[in-house]
């Protein structure tokens, strides 16, 4: 019996070995990495950015065009982690880069980042380790008189579009709030955010709470975890004041209390507020608008940490 068991062990570690070795094998077929030339404004004044494309799941599987990324945006992609889990030098949030790559045929989303984290290493000398720390974070609650938000109704699954959804329209027409009205949203399932003027608005449809949790992460750039406990989907609106983006991760001031809920304030909708009017903050807004709270706690945070990492690419 201990001859088999030795077999067995030994047969389990050959088959990790090649697991490894075939994840350090997964690669490109083709990629180009070079430091990112500076954004230059058009006749008109404006600086035109294209958003990353490509990749598994998009309308061009077999191909990515990343534009002016930071290797912290690239590692976010790679390792499929927050910006807070992320710790290196400085410069991960100022050096930029420009990445193309064209994909074996039939590349899931997981072989692709592995791809990804392998062409980090090699360019870039990448390498990192993971570790756990104690760490602040949020725990996102129903607060005192329940929940404002509105259970979502079920639709008919959409038939046109790749993401189940008609196209925005160009030119959208300006509310009294100094937002656009986006009806071609209704219904839509997602998360929407716009951003106008300094003031911000969250568009929810068929979302649960595990998806509000993830969105307020990205909000506030700290982890918080769904402790609500609501199972149903729900459609909600949140418009607040932005707050900035933080940086390392530090211990948190606990959010304000909320504002007077204003008149005219619907269940999971904004206050019927001017352009002009002031905006609460993202934590009065969720317990104002949608009643829940947002409350400081600590937990166990994986981070990725970088041992080494060089600050030009090497040549493609």
């Amino acid at each position: 019996m201990q001859a088999i068991f030795r077999t067995g062990l030994a047969v389990l570690a050959a088959f990790s070995a090649i697991a490894q070795s075939a994840d350090k094998a997964l690669s490109f077929e083709v990629a180009s990495v070079k430091p990112a030339a500076p954004l230059v404004p058009d006749g008109r004044g404006m600086i035109r950015l294209e958003p990353p494309s490509g990749g598994p799941g998009t309308k061009d599987p077999g191909r990515i065009n990343y534009r002016y990324q930071t290797l912290k945006l690239l590692m976010m992609r790679a390792y499929d982690v927050k910006n807070f889990q992320i710790t290196g030098p400085v410069w991960l949030d100022s050096e930029r880069f420009d990445i193309t790559a064209t994909l074996p045929p039939d590349t899931t989303k997981e072989q692709f980042q592995v791809m990804l984290q392998n062409l980090l290493a090699e360019r870039f000398k990448l390498a990192v380790h993971r570790e756990n720390k104690e760490l602040p974070m949020y725990a996102l609650v129903v607060a005192k008189g329940g929940p404002k938000m509105k259970e979502s109704v079920a639709v008919q699954p959409p038939k046109d579009g790749e993401d189940g959804g008609p196209p925005l329209p160009s030119r959208p027409q300006m509310g009294p709030d100094g937002f656009p009205a986006l009806p071609e949203l209704a219904g839509r399932p997602g998360i929407f955010n716009i951003m106008m003027n300094g003031r911000a608005r969250m568009i929810a449809h068929q979302q649960t709470m595990q998806d509000l949790a993830g969105q307020l992460t990205n909000q506030l750039n700290r982890p918080v975890k769904d402790e609500t406990g609501l199972k149903a989907k729900y459609d909600f609106v949140v418009t607040f004041e932005p707050e900035p983006m933080g940086g390392r991760m530090g211990m948190l001031p606990p959010p304000p209390p909320p504002p007077p809920a204003a008149a005219g304030e619907g269940r999971g909708g904004a206050p019927a507020a001017t352009a002009d009017e002031p905006l609460p903050n993202i934590y009065a807004a969720v317990q104002s608008q949608l009643g829940l709270k947002l409350e400081p706690k600590k937990g166990p945070v994986e981070l990725i940490v970088i041992d080494h990492a060089e600050k030009t690419p090497t040549e493609n």
